[in-house]
């Protein structure tokens, strides 16, 4: 293709840290994964990523009540205005200090951060022609700590902001004769959530140490009295600044009284605490974290550090529900528009999961790997993928809803590698814990266990095309063994490396294994030979991965200096080499002594992948960059930068002077040991949360890539998760032996003539998708067979290829189908002789005529469930009817109803 893949997903983690929100129709939850935004569609069960990404990981999301616009802010405090139509960044902005939490005012106008100990309002963008975003109204002073939470009353006149200090403050949005702002007490921890009744001034506030407070306000909202016109000298104009990341606006500033005297209080609001309850505590770890009410149902949701929620109805605190999701703290609550679905995220395991309260039952419920991600494998048809990570975990996704719907925890050590089997119906895994693991998909199982004869550390697998021969490398006994898939029997144990197993490849057309080891060799052994030594390839540095071409004529071979080797395996020839090295560019680590440029000199490339075609070959490793290089010229094509995401370490590519003093990097002081995850020290001498708890941020690297099976799309397991690059087919205007007579009007002409065959030729030598689609869909069902003959090899490749394409999309499907069948019934013989040129394009089409399978077979099932549901009951009214009439006897109607059903 003329472009190269762009990013469009990201599997392996859900959620991160941040505030969890649902859309304004409820259906859709958007969650925070690092320095991105994942948006599940709840209700057609997929999941999207959106493209764009903020500097550092986010800690909150504001999302405008119209559901339009959402606001990201990072930890540092900067802010991305995004269009969630238009998935697009629209502005950008920086607020200068970490912000806490973000909320939009009811009626769209107005949002309000928190920041240090003071609210800021500003002007919410608009849908007037002028635009102009992040306007400062109004600054509140009050609390004398940090600020953690915001509510706004329904008719977005005043809002509540909680503070770590323990106090409570209701402002107003607009000044209010009868409104002073002080503070409410009562508690006696940080406030976690503050809400307002529904259409009232009445509060309830809840704290960490697990008690609620109900605040009763003795005036209605439509009892705030506006505030008399202020003289024209006294009024502030607010500077214009259009240096929004220089220096920020100062706006009116507006300063609460934190013991207001009686003079000051008569004729004015007041609140009144009517009561006050206490959460179940079940021993001094279970803090409350989090925290969400639904002001239409009074339904409050809490979260505890230890993985338990409860559900209360409010005012009476009536306990509904006391369940346990998980042993981790749960970071973040949301409920839906309609109070059915609760959302609940725990940071700790990267869990996400939606909660049906009132049937008790899971509407989403996934997790990711909560440690690093290692290895990935494409499914035969591209349909799937599976990863293993260093948790034990392995997980397989569905790469066209982006969910996981498997998860194997058989291992007790992390697995090292992972791969399927020629079939698609078999994944096999490779752990430290010393056995190598096949499990079924059809019955999700694990149906076989290879293990050595004495323990040993596997740190590599291949299985051959047959998907009958499972070969497994050794870390610590530089040895390689064969089972046999059918019965589990240990068949051969290969001998000859000195060094530790780093990879292992089976050519997929030959019976030829490759084995790669820190010995410098690089060993071929020959499965019909009794696995001998067919070929020891001897280079200069330590082989950290080979990779066989597609059409297994051509080794690949990365090497600990940073160089890629090819070599023809038959003849143990090299046919050329790329130096690698510098197109790593590796990252400055915080603590690192040396610059990025000399420590790239000792890095190299860890994981290699051919592309589908056999043309390309993607290299990865300890780098926020993945190189794309052609074979035949030996030459850099693109470099992906796979993330953006300063959060993590060895991204900066200078040293940052403003984090070093006198006594070294700042990086060196454990900031994150006292945050609200670490230890919380309130009073001398009493102990609280994890004293071991350390911050750290995790080194960007590329552990494994995989180009997929259809060509269209490869994946890489990152720091970050599971990053998904495909073509974007849609954006590339790309024609083919176009000549002066190939026009529309003339593309019509000839299907109004019904010259099919030529108008098909014509379409696709103009190479525009929809024009080709209108094209085809001209075309009688009756005419395909004829059509289908009389079209050129040439065309025929494209034809299947556009058939691949379209199915994803399209509704006709018996009428593709048809297309399909005919082409390949044909066509079959000549095709099977350019297979290896081919294979991915039958591949894509697999891929969508399997999906379109599994979706219509469900549907078809759930009908045939329903039909005869209602002929059950039909048949059993009819007989109730009936002995109704003739009078028959209860006993015997039982036995016969029973006999239907």
């Amino acid at each position: 293709s003329l472009l190269p893949p762009q990013f469009s997903g990201l599997l392996g983690t859900v959620y991160r840290r941040g505030n969890l929100s649902f859309t304004r129709d409820g259906s859709s939850l958007i969650s925070p994964v690092g320095n991105r935004i994942s948006v599940f569609d709840l209700k057609n069960n997929k999941c999207e990523t959106l493209p764009l990404a903020t500097r550092l990981n986010i800690v909150c999301v504001g999302l405008s009540p119209d559901g339009r616009l959402a606001i990201l802010i990072d930890e540092e405090g900067a802010a991305l205005l995004v269009s969630l139509i238009g998935k697009c960044v629209i502005h950008r902005f920086y607020f200068h200090k970490p912000v806490h939490s973000i909320s939009f005012s009811p009626d769209g106008k107005k949002f309000v951060i928190t920041k240090d100990n003071v609210a800021l309002m500003y002007h919410a963008p608009g849908k007037k022609r002028e635009f102009n975003a992040f306007v400062l109204d109004k600054t509140y002073y009050g609390p004398y700590d940090e600020t953690t939470c915001i509510d706004w009353t329904d008719d977005s006149k005043c809002f509540a902001v909680g503070s770590k200090d323990t106090s409570t403050w209701v402002f107003g949005a607009e000044r209010w004769a009868n409104l002073i702002y002080y503070s409410l007490g009562g508690h006696k921890d940080i406030i976690v959530a503050c809400f307002f009744e529904e259409n009232s001034l009445d509060l309830y506030t809840i704290s960490q140490d697990a008690a609620l407070c109900v605040w009763q306000c003795d005036t209605e909202l439509d009892g705030l009295k506006p505030m008399p016109p202020k003289d024209a000298a006294r009024e502030k104009n607010a500077e214009e600044n259009d240096e929004e990341f220089l220096e920020e606006q100062k706006g009116e500033e507006i300063r609460g009284k934190a013991n207001p005297n009686e003079q000051e209080t008569r004729c004015k609001v007041k609140y009144s605490r009517v009561a006050k309850y206490f959460f179940n505590k079940e021993g001094d770890f279970n803090n409350l974290t989090s925290a969400a009410y639904h002001k239409k149902t009074h339904l409050l949701v809490t979260g505890f550090a230890s993985g338990i929620f409860h559900l209360h109805e409010l005012p009476d605190f009536n306990l509904i529900h006391s369940l346990s999701i998980s042993d981790q703290r749960i970071a973040s609550i949301s409920i839906n528009c309609t109070g059915d679905w609760i959302a609940f995220g725990c940071s700790g395991l990267g869990q996400l999961l939606v909660w049906e309260w009132q049937s008790e039952s899971y509407v989403l419920k996934q997790q990711g790997h909560f440690n690093s991600m290692v290895s990935l494998a494409y499914s035969p048809d591209g349909q799937y993928i599976v990863t293993g990570g260093e948790d034990g975990k392995v997980k397989v996704w569905n790469t066209s809803s982006s969910f996981c719907f498997v998860t194997f925890t058989e291992h007790t050590s992390g697995v090292t590698a992972v791969t399927f089997t020629s079939n698609g119906y078999v994944v096999l895994s490779a752990s430290q814990d010393g056995t190598v693991r096949a499990f079924d998909l059809h019955r999700y199982r694990n149906f076989r266990t290879f293990t050595s004869p004495r323990p040993t550390q596997f740190s590599c697998l291949a299985v051959d095309s047959s998907g009958e021969i499972v070969s497994a490398g050794s870390q610590d006994s530089f040895e390689i063994f064969i089972w046999s898939m059918q019965s589990g029997r240990l068949l051969d144990v290969l001998s000859g490396h000195e060094g530790p197993i780093s990879s292992l490849s089976f050519n997929p057309m030959k019976c030829v294994l490759a084995s790669a080891s820190w010995d410098k060799t690089v060993k071929l052994w020959d499965m019909l030979d009794s696995w001998r030594t067919k070929e020891t390839l001897i280079l200069n540095s330590d082989v950290l991965v080979v990779a066989f071409r597609p059409d297994g004529k051509e080794l690949a071979v990365a090497a600990l200096n940073g160089q890629i080797t090819f070599w023809d395996h038959e003849n143990a020839v090299q046919t050329g080499s790329i130096e690698g090295r510098h197109d790593l560019q590796m990252g400055r680590k915080e603590l690192d002594k040396i610059t990025a440029k000399q420590s790239a000199k000792g890095k190299s490339f860890t994981t290699l992948c051919y592309s589908a075609d056999g043309q390309s070959i993607l290299a990865g490793g300890l780098s926020k960059f993945v190189c794309i290089y052609n074979v035949k010229e030996q030459i850099l094509m693109k470099k992906f930068e796979i993330s953006c995401n300063f959060s993590l370490d060895a991204m900066e590519e200078y040293l940052d002077r403003r984090k070093m003093t006198e006594f070294g990097s700042m990086a060196l002081i454990d900031e994150g040991a006292g945050g609200e995850d670490g230890v919380a020290i309130p009073l001398p001498g009493v102990k609280r949360g994890d004293m071991s708890y350390r911050h750290f941020k995790p080194e960007i690297r590329v552990t494994c890539l995989r180009f997929s099976p259809t060509g269209r799309s490869w994946a890489a397991t990152t720091t970050e998760g599971l990053l998904i690059y495909s073509l974007d087919s849609g954006l590339i205007f790309d024609p083919f032996e176009l000549d002066m007579d190939i026009t529309p009007g003339n593309i019509h002409k000839t299907l109004h003539q019904k010259e099919y065959t030529v108008a098909i030729i014509m379409a696709f030598k103009l190479n525009e998708k929809k024009l080709i689609q209108e094209v085809i869909e001209a075309v009688p069902s009756n005419e395909i067979d004829v059509i289908c003959s009389s079209l050129p090899e040439l065309y025929v490749e494209k034809l299947l290829e556009f058939l691949a394409s379209a199915f994803e999309t399209s509704c006709h499907l018996e009428f593709y189908l048809i297309w399909a069948h005919k082409l390949l019934m044909l066509h079959g013989q000549k095709l099977k002789t350019r297979s290896v040129k081919l294979l991915p394009v039958i591949q894509f089409l697999q891929k969508t005529i399997q999906r379109h399978f599994e979706d219509v077979s469900k549907l078809c099932e759930w009908n045939i469930y329903n039909i005869k549901y209602a002929l059950a009951i039909s048949q059993q009214r009819g007989m109730k009817r009936l002995a109704e009439e003739t009078s028959i006897d209860e006993d015997d109607l039982d036995s016969d109803s029973d006999y239907l059903m």
